[in-house]
């Protein structure tokens, strides 16, 4: 696969940084422990800076890269974390400086030729490379699962970029050529009140192309829509993502 990279969140930044969920803590303690040393994690694609920041306890240094500008000037500052804005397939990093690679919910976006190249040259001969991604969320009201699956397929589906069908299908369709090695489970979960899960619908990419064509926000709809199943729109409910986690090692 050879898409170049693409920057679909620069529109969205500040939903994106306010709004998306937190990966489990368990899933970094699993990858460190895994690791064979502890001296630098890259985190491509950091976004917000999520993983980098719930990386940093366990790591020396994470060097978080972002094709964002906008996106590293939102993220979220931590000790032991350096943001740069860079392409995945130009790190700036030292040959072969790297314990753990990771990319959250992006390498759907990548030119992966490019991308593994960059991974090779970076990481230590034995060297982790983790890469995960999550797809539509679900709570314990299958009314309101439902308006928000329609509001995924059917008012935004066709601003889904098409890369987006591989995160659907948990990067079984995306090449992964490294020495494979099993992982748990993991999943995904965030006790949420209405408005803030409005504004996780809000930080998709494909909600932001939405209002940019159309001129309009499609979420307002869903909020009517969404309001008399929810009940008091302060009461927090419980959203689960299930994660699809890949892990190897370099060669």
């Amino acid at each position: 696969m050879t898409s170049p990279e693409k920057d679909h969140f620069s529109r969205v930044s500040h939903a994106y940084s306010e709004s998306r969920p937190h990966y489990p803590r368990a899933l970094f303690a699993w990858l460190a422990e895994a690791c064979s040393a502890r001296d630098l994690a890259w985190d491509c694609a950091t976004g917000n800076g999520q993983a980098a920041v719930d990386l940093a306890p366990y790591f020396a240094r994470v060097i978080a890269t972002d094709l964002s500008a906008e996106q590293i000037a939102r993220a979220t500052p931590a000790a032991g974390v350096t943001y740069r804005a860079a392409p995945a397939d130009a790190s700036g990093l030292d040959n072969a400086s790297v314990d753990l690679v990771t990319v959250a919910q992006a390498l759907h976006w990548f030119d992966l030729d490019r991308f593994y190249a960059e991974v090779r040259r970076v990481a230590k001969p034995g060297g982790l490379v983790a890469v995960w991604t999550y797809g539509i969320h679900t709570t314990a009201d299958a009314a309101i699962d439902a308006r928000a699956r329609h509001f995924y397929d059917a008012t935004v589906g066709s601003y889904w970029p098409p890369e987006r069908h591989h995160v659907e299908a948990g990067y079984a369709t995306l090449p992964f050529p490294f020495e494979r090695i099993s992982t748990p489970a993991f999943a995904m979960h965030a006790d949420w009140s209405l408005p803030q899960l409005l504004g996780y619908l809000r930080s998709w990419s494909a909600t932001g192309r939405f209002i940019r064509e159309q001129g309009y926000d499609p979420v307002v709809a869903l909020e009517t829509e969404l309001a008399p199943l929810w009940g008091n729109p302060s009461t927090t409910r419980r959203i689960t993502w299930p994660l699809t986690l890949l892990t190897g090692r370099v060669g």
